[in-house]
């Protein structure tokens, strides 16, 4: 392994215990204070398609909340389904059809959900493990996001607890930024 990916390793172990270390209730006024300050977004009220995420329990916000909102509010959402190759295609999440255990603690839309083009997708919310004050992100290792980022245009907001908010990730060539990062109390634009 190398230097950078055990770098990368030691953080993710680091941040997930301290994730681990707070209560259901503090998980759940977190999640609040950021969806509030993210759905106050103005690349957010203006945005029709959003790439999403269904977030791990434990490990991300419970963004079945958010997205649940963001329907209601008439927003079109689509979610990551993982291909082989380390490729994503964007299935819309339609609140009538199940979601599927894809494993790991993965949910993805329904296989009959129709798929979304990414000329489509006017904004993204980046999933991570946790994010620097830079606006770079440690992701979960399987470098689907980096790929699929680097080909697209649009807004990219990520999510990060302030508890788990670090000075600087370890980051490598390919690794790309978030335009705004929302923590509970700071909103940081690059």
């Amino acid at each position: 392994m190398s230097a950078m990916a055990e770098k990368k390793k030691t953080l993710r172990q680091q941040v997930r215990k301290q994730l681990s270390a707070l209560t259901a209730e503090e998980l759940k006024r977190s999640d609040a204070a950021l969806f509030e300050k993210f759905l106050a977004l103005p690349q957010v009220q203006k945005a029709k398609t959003i790439f999403g995420f269904w977030g791990i329990a434990g490990k991300e916000p419970d963004t079945s909340v958010l997205i649940k909102e963001l329907v209601a509010q008439g927003k079109t959402i689509c979610l990551p389904r993982m291909l082989p190759g380390h490729l994503m295609e964007l299935p819309q999440y339609v609140p009538e059809r199940p979601m599927i255990d894809a494993g790991f603690g993965i949910w993805e839309p329904d296989p009959s959900s129709p798929l979304i083009d990414r000329a489509q997708v006017d904004l993204v919310l980046v999933p991570a493990v946790c994010y620097d004050r830079r606006g770079y992100r440690l992701g979960f290792g399987g470098g689907y996001y980096d790929r699929w980022l680097e080909h697209y245009e649009g807004d990219t907001v990520g999510l990060c607890r302030d508890v788990v908010l670090q000075d600087e990730v370890p980051t490598e060539a390919h690794d790309s930024k978030v335009d705004v990062l929302l923590t509970e109390r700071q909103s940081l634009s690059f």
